[in-house]
């Protein structure tokens, strides 16, 4: 692996840019029964287009066991080139639920975030029965900034989302 794909770790993960090689488990890990419920997957087409095209601004994210670089989830981070610093985790997803990886890789991605790339602000949006996203976003300083009201549709069913936002200045690592 190259050095120049990897954007940050902790003592138990690495947080790297995807390749190819990635594909197919980012679209598996979308689709599994426990995940498919609290996003909108994007298809291969999307995904391929992340991933080989010149386009800075979406950036598709694998984190990863440091002892086995074995995948644990993976991120999609969009919004990175825009005049306003700031950047959304459109896809938070963690494959090894339990081990305290999402709030792991969540804090290690914000590190980065403000003080790699030096954004003033990132967010995302989380569907308002997502329990536990709730609770992680709130407990690393995520701050509840309204509701959109019936954004989604899925199978039918408008569904509301939260959006969270956190600044550089409310971050603690």
């Amino acid at each position: 692996m190259q050095s120049e794909n990897i954007l940050i770790e902790t003592p138990r993960l690495r947080i790297r840019r995807a390749d190819l090689s990635d594909l197919n488990y980012i679209l598996n890990l979308q689709v599994k029964p426990e995940n498919i419920k609290f996003i909108v997957p994007f298809d291969e087409k999307f995904h391929n287009e992340v991933l080989t095209s010149d386009d800075k601004s979406k950036m598709d994210v694998i984190v990863e066991e440091r002892d086995t670089s074995k995948p644990i989830g993976y991120f999609l981070l969009d919004n990175l080139d825009n005049p306003h610093n700031k950047v959304e985790f459109t896809h938070v997803i963690i494959d090894k639920k339990g081990c305290g990886y999402g709030r792991e890789s969540l804090k290690a991605l914000l590190k980065w975030s403000f003080d790699v790339k030096k954004f003033h602000r990132v967010y995302l949006d989380c569907k308002t029965y997502n329990k536990v996203a709730i609770h992680l976003y709130e407990s690393v300083g995520f701050k509840r900034e309204g509701v959109m009201r019936e954004i989604i549709c899925t199978n039918g069913i408008y569904e509301d989302l939260i959006l969270f936002g956190i600044l550089d200045r409310e971050f603690k690592y």
